[in-house]
């Protein structure tokens, strides 16, 4: 994959003023989506081939008849009370459907068109791509293939209706300007409540009616090091128990990774492994220490390499 995606910075809050767009921050993987001469080809933003796994998505977007770049996000959307933003998607369902080969359950939502039959649209106005995509996608009746809509108003007025609706948060875009691969502040992502990603260091032995494991022990990575971001031990379903043990057991290691590594309780009866493994947690606040604060596992993240998870700081709109 020789595309370079453009990625959002985490600020503070949504940008005031004219000359912002706004979309759903969609909970799956970013899936860059390349047709040519009839054939496609999937990837993650890490250059991961997702072809195969969702094969339904791939028929719906060859019949489009186009050679063309597009730019999306792969969910599986949200079927119970939890999470009540259908469209954000439910990111422990996508893993499954992706492990378990039920991609009819998937659906494609594109926000981005970076090149039509040989023309690149990159240096375009991001609104002119926009109307591009929807002129291409204006004959799909393909369930497994949308449109990813935006709005335009007031940011935080929209923010603020994302989070009351249980959404994760929101994508702020400026309408005028191109695409730009890495991370740039054209884009601009808020979060209704915490969401990183994280390595797991360690594991704890299961209790009680739990299989498998007890809780999982977290890092993140700064200026090198690993730090210890605490323990989670919910969030989890049977499966993900499952798959999570199955992937940790090749890992163990005799010592901490960490520096520091925790000790007394935090420490007890922890089996260490190496820090191979990248999860998505939910939480409400980081800790003065460090540490997340009511943690809720969300699911591996089978698109991201160890080494390019490291702790998203926002920054400031002002």
């Amino acid at each position: 994959m020789a595309t370079a995606l453009q990625l959002a910075s985490l600020v503070t809050e949504a940008p005031k003023g004219p000359g912002w767009i706004y979309e759903t921050k969609y909970d799956g993987y970013r899936i860059v989506a390349e047709l040519r001469r009839g054939t496609v080809r999937l990837y993650t933003r890490n250059g991961k081939d997702f072809t195969a796994r969702a094969p339904s998505v791939g028929e719906a977007l060859r019949e489009l008849g186009v050679n063309a770049v597009l730019d999306g996000e792969l969910v599986s959307p949200a079927t119970h009370a939890r999470t009540r933003a259908a469209k954000a998607g439910d990111f422990q369902a996508l893993q499954n459907a992706l492990r378990d080969g039920r991609s009819a359950k998937l659906v494609y939502f594109v926000f981005d068109l970076l090149s039509l039959n040989g023309a690149d649209l990159r240096a375009r106005p991001l609104l002119e791509r926009k109307r591009a995509l929807a002129a291409l996608l204006a004959h799909n009746h393909d369930p497994h293939l949308r449109m990813g809509e935006h709005l335009k108003g007031e940011g935080p007025v929209i923010f603020q209706h994302a989070c009351r609706l249980g959404m994760e948060g929101i994508i702020a875009k400026r309408a005028d300007a191109p695409y730009l691969p890495g991370r740039s502040k054209s884009w601009l992502k808020i979060k209704c409540s915490g969401r990183e990603e994280l390595l797991v260091v360690g594991y704890t032995r299961p209790t009680g009616e739990r299989s498998h494991l007890g809780a999982l022990l977290l890092a993140t990575r700064e200026h090198g090091k690993l730090h210890y971001a605490g323990k989670v031990g919910t969030g989890f379903t049977r499966s993900s128990l499952l798959e999570l043990a199955r992937r940790l057991r090749p890992l163990t290691r005799k010592s901490s990774p960490l520096s520091p590594a925790p000790h007394g309780a935090e420490a007890r009866d922890v089996i260490w492994v190496e820090p191979a493994l990248v999860v998505e947690v939910a939480f409400t606040e980081w800790t003065q220490d460090g540490r997340l604060r009511h943690p809720s596992f969300q699911g591996l993240r089978e698109d991201k390499p160890a080494r390019s998870v490291k702790r998203e700081r926002p920054l400031s709109t002002q």
